[in-house]
């Protein structure tokens, strides 16, 4: 997650040096990931089902650092595309949570998945901070080298760390079964959350193509971009902690999360 998210803040600001790029391109080359990932996140998770989990990852892993290479080495916007779309397409996700799934007992799997979140929550913030700090210092394809690095750090540490689930499928509801499909994609209820989830990622997407060239027209170097986003990383987490802590304490879940998607509106409308 760190190699995916250091990507982002730096793409459109060192990605115009590359030969051919566009504004345009550049939203693809950052958008293209998570197109690959949509594609290939439910059959990686068929064959999951199928060999096993961990030779699943690795081979998504893989898959990644693939990507990662082929960005590192070219001078090409399309080049960088072909290699962010490679990157998606290691889409290990399902997998990784189905693991979790089979190596956790029932009542442990909520706070197991919260950790998940905070960790992923945690690392956001830190490459929001090191992507252009390390870009600045070395370059867009010393960057992608490091994602690689760190995509072929996660396979050891996955065959070395992580442990097996003493059987395949070990928790019967991970399964997969026939005709599932239709009413998944059918309940009114996960769409509407499908539907928030890809308008959220729409709106994080399109913000990293746009924030980024604002900083700059508004005279913020590219090497200070990190600044902005670690401000705001401090100042986001610090005013989300105390309404998590209220939504939980008295059940107000859904009245915080409204309240949360009113203030990004307002922000986007500001910005």
């Amino acid at each position: 997650m760190l190699g995916m998210f250091m990507v982002l803040p730096v793409l459109t600001t060192y990605g115009m040096a590359l030969n051919g790029a566009s504004e345009a391109l550049i939203g693809i080359a950052i958008g293209i990931y998570g197109l690959a990932q949509a594609v290939f996140q439910i059959p990686f998770g068929l064959v999951s089902d199928r060999i096993g989990r961990k030779p699943l990852i690795v081979g998504g892993l893989l898959i990644f650092a693939l990507g990662s290479v082929i960005a590192a080495v070219t001078d090409s916007i399309w080049g960088v595309i072909l290699g962010r779309a490679l990157q998606g397409s290691g889409a290990i996700a399902a997998a990784v949570m189905a693991l979790l799934s089979d190596l956790t007992r029932e009542q442990n799997r909520t706070k197991a998945m919260a950790f998940i979140g905070v960790s992923f929550g945690i690392t956001f913030a830190i490459a929001m901070v090191l992507g252009p700090i390390i870009t600045h210092a070395f370059g867009l394809h010393a960057l992608f080298w490091m994602i690689a690095v760190l995509a072929l750090a996660g396979i050891v540490i996955t065959l070395a760390v992580v442990p097996s689930a003493d059987t395949h499928l070990l928790n019967r509801e991970s399964s997969i079964v026939r005709g599932s499909f239709r009413k998944v994609l059918s309940n009114s209820r996960l769409l509407k959350l499908n539907v928030g989830i890809m308008c959220l990622h729409i709106l994080l997407m399109s913000s990293f193509v746009a924030l980024p060239l604002a900083m700059e027209k508004a005279g913020l170097a590219a090497s200070e971009h990190w600044i902005v986003y670690l401000v705001t990383m401090l100042v986001s987490f610090a005013a989300v902690v105390p309404f998590i802590i209220y939504a939980e304490k008295y059940r107000r879940m859904k009245q915080v999360f409204m309240g949360c998607v009113a203030v990004l509106f307002c922000a986007e409308v500001l910005l």
